[in-house]
């Protein structure tokens, strides 16, 4: 399939690994990837803190280069995720919003693509069968337990992914790649993302509660989809309560038998080369 892509910021920045890993893992799995024509930031994650029109206008103009493009827009970015998505249901609902918009952008919204995540993508898409046929270097012994985070899932009636209560796509990408996926209730409780600058020491907290019901699940580590999520859990968690944290694509290309694992090892804070070596993964 053929989807455009919207990296967004922190892909660029301080999530390549993502970046890199998801690139790598769409040629592998035959997701054919049209990075967006000189796309912009979607306003994460401050533009809706301080203007509304204007967190309406920076994603509105993704979402109309995406339409002149024809394709399912692909989003790695969970915060990207969730301002495109934000976009999309305000300017639906609201024709005085939309008017004014398209006057900012000087073009027409129409409301003719799909906002996608690549877990869902992969999962719905390609499906599971087709991952397990690919998968070359089962994750045996590797023990995640699934992160969504929050901006994947709420507000509900905006993101309308599946259960936003209880998801079960990552998991079961992770279980397809050969994994011992760990059952836990904390997968869509919140990281502090917002507030990783400004209130660390409460950061810190939600971190340590998340690392140790992650540990207490049996969890050797943990695998998510947002560049929020991978900073706080791979940087903020206290010394005796850090876990190797992955994104998913990471995750699927080490499966897959793909180069580009040591690498995007590097990136990482928290080293997780040792935890794949031990395991025979690396």
């Amino acid at each position: 399939m053929k989807v455009s892509y919207y990296p967004g910021c922190s892909l660029h920045g301080t999530a390549k690994e993502y970046d890199q890993s998801m690139r790598a893992v769409s040629c592998a799995l035959g997701i054919e990837l049209k990075e967006l024509d000189d796309w912009s930031c979607c306003g994460a994650s401050s533009a809706h803190a301080t203007n509304f029109k204007l967190s309406m206008a920076l994603p509105a103009r993704d979402l109309v280069k995406a339409e002149q493009e024809g394709m399912d827009l692909m989003v790695p970015c969970a915060a990207c995720f969730n301002r495109l998505k934000n976009a999309q249901h305000h300017l639906k609902d609201d024709p005085a919003l939309r008017g004014d918009i398209e006057c900012m952008l000087g073009a027409r919204y129409q409301g003719t693509i799909n906002v996608r995540n690549p877990i869902d993508i992969i999962f719905s898409e390609i499906g599971v069968e087709t991952l397990v046929s690919k998968v070359k270097r089962p994750l045996r012994g590797l023990k995640p337990v699934s992160y969504y985070g929050c901006l994947l899932l709420r507000p509900p009636e905006v993101c309308r992914y599946e259960n936003y209560e209880n998801p079960v796509q990552l998991d079961k990408i992770m279980a397809a790649l050969g994994a011992d996926v760990k059952q836990w209730s904390f997968k869509t409780d919140c990281c502090g993302g917002s507030l990783s600058i400004s209130r660390t020491d409460l950061v810190v907290g939600m971190v340590d509660k998340l690392m140790t019901m992650a540990r207490e699940a049996g969890a050797n580590c943990v695998a998510v989809a947002c560049p929020l999520c991978m900073a706080n859990l791979d940087m903020r968690a206290s010394n005796h309560r850090k876990l190797p944290v992955f994104y998913f694509t990471e995750l699927i290309g080490v499966a897959l038998g793909l180069e580009g694992p040591a690498n995007w090892a590097k990136l990482h804070n928290l080293d997780p080369t040792p935890l794949l070596e031990g395991l025979g993964l690396l």
